[in-house]
């Protein structure tokens, strides 16, 4: 990053969160991947002609949605994906059912800073990998429903969990 934007990036950043560690210029870098990734997608279904749905059928809609819940608390929260998380992130304590509270690692760069936010957060996630599914769906639609299946019914299945889990101490309380 320019010296120059990097200085104005600080100085907004005093001004915003005067007493708090808010690493702008790290958001300002995920977030420029992020749209670097997301306007790649758009121009490879341009120059490959890939066929880009003017109203998503419903029921891919609700596929996408379900597998997108899953699998963003599955990265962020999950107790077997923290190795991924382990370079920007520290074990805090047992979350529960499976998964880890864990807290933003401060020391190091900005950039390593905001990407700990994002992977230890499912709904900061959620738009990543609904991007990602979507724009699955355009370039290998039978792979990524198939994959999305799998999260999808992983979700519900969670949830029979839970429920079965509250029915049972309901009916032992």
């Amino acid at each position: 990053m320019p010296p120059l934007v990097r200085s104005r990036l600080e100085r907004l950043r005093r001004q915003y969160a005067p007493h708090e560690h808010r690493p702008l210029d790290g958001y300002v870098v995920t977030m420029g991947a992020f749209g670097a990734l997301a306007a790649s997608a758009a121009i490879a279904a341009k120059v490959t002609g890939r066929p880009i749905p003017d109203r998503p059928a419903t029921a891919d809609v609700v596929l996408i949605s379900i597998a997108t819940h899953k699998l963003s608390r599955l990265i962020a929260k999950d107790s077997i994906t923290s190795p991924l998380r382990a370079p920007f992130t520290r074990y805090s304590e047992p979350g529960g059912s499976g998964e880890v509270n864990e807290e933003v690692r401060d020391q190091g760069s900005s950039l390593r800073h905001s990407i700990g936010e994002l992977v230890s957060c499912p709904f900061c996630l959620a738009v990543w990998v609904a991007t990602g599914l979507t724009a699955g769906l355009v370039f290998a639609p039978k792979l990524t429903r198939l994959t999305a299946t799998v999260f999808t019914a992983t979700a519900v299945s969670d949830f029979l969990q839970m429920a079965y889990s509250i029915s049972k101490e309901t009916a032992e309380g």
